[in-house]
């Protein structure tokens, strides 16, 4: 498939990738430039990697699925080249692509890849596996993304933002922590696509200036998956000398 003909190749363009530059993990085509630049000549597809989004490259360590990562430049708008646009309409990423099938949308993608892999996705968790990673999608990133963005990014621009978005990051820690009293994980007792949606954002939370160590079942859940191999590892995707944040 794609992700095999891609394996050596990934490890190139991780060499390649600048702590300092933004990237987001996600598969879309990229300028000649880039690919250029990168050293990259086959039509496979290229990637752009946020650190605060690993879910992807996390569950693709967790599946030990080969796999090929390039870059896009955003700044220069690739991804609003009718190329990208193609597997991407929204020109959001990430997106990846397995031999002519391409999936759009981090929720999407991971389904797809638990579906393909036939992990941490049981059918008969299946309803709640979604509620939970629908929360992730419409609630948990979209909320503490926004904290990030007046309380991070822009701090000081907006007092009526970052008193907002630090509320609504604070409930979701103590909703989290009151599910996670009641369960392992957060769709049941074992380790699914929902928890490598979810735990990325709370890896940012020394930005929150919540306190993750104030939620017992919170950290709990935190800690033991950041010691999963293969979330180190998705987790140092595109800069190798980066830390999980403990408490």
């Amino acid at each position: 498939s794609g992700f095999h003909e891609g394996a050596l190749a990934a490890r190139a363009c991780f060499k390649l990738a600048r702590p300092n530059e933004k990237y987001r993990f996600e598969f879309t085509t990229s300028s000649k430039t880039i690919k250029e630049r990168l050293g990259v000549k086959s039509d496979w597809i290229i990637c752009v990697w946020y650190t605060k989004r690993k879910k992807i490259s996390i569950m693709l360590e967790e599946i030990e699925f080969p796999y090929k990562v390039t870059a896009v430049d955003l700044g220069k708008g690739d991804q609003f080249d009718p190329k990208f646009t193609e597997i991407s309409p929204f020109s959001k990423i990430p997106v990846i692509k397995d031999d002519k099938e391409s999936v759009f949308g981090s929720g999407a993608i991971l389904i797809y890849l638990a579906e393909k892999s036939k992990k941490f996705y049981d059918l008969d968790n299946k309803v709640n596996i979604n509620q939970w990673l629908m929360a992730q999608m419409g609630l948990v990133g979209p909320m503490i993304g926004q904290y990030h963005s007046f309380y991070k990014f822009n701090k000081g621009k907006s007092k009526y933002g970052e008193d907002r978005y630090h509320k609504i990051t604070k409930d979701i820690y103590e909703r989290l922590n009151i599910r996670l009293s009641k369960s392992k994980y957060l769709a049941g007792d074992k380790y699914t696509i929902a928890d490598i949606a979810t735990w990325p954002w709370i890896a940012r939370h020394e930005w929150h200036d919540i306190g993750l160590a104030n939620y017992k079942n919170l950290s709990r859940w935190y800690i033991e998956i950041s010691k999963r191999p293969a979330v180190d590892k998705g987790y140092k995707i595109m800069d190798k000398s980066l830390e999980i944040p403990l408490l």
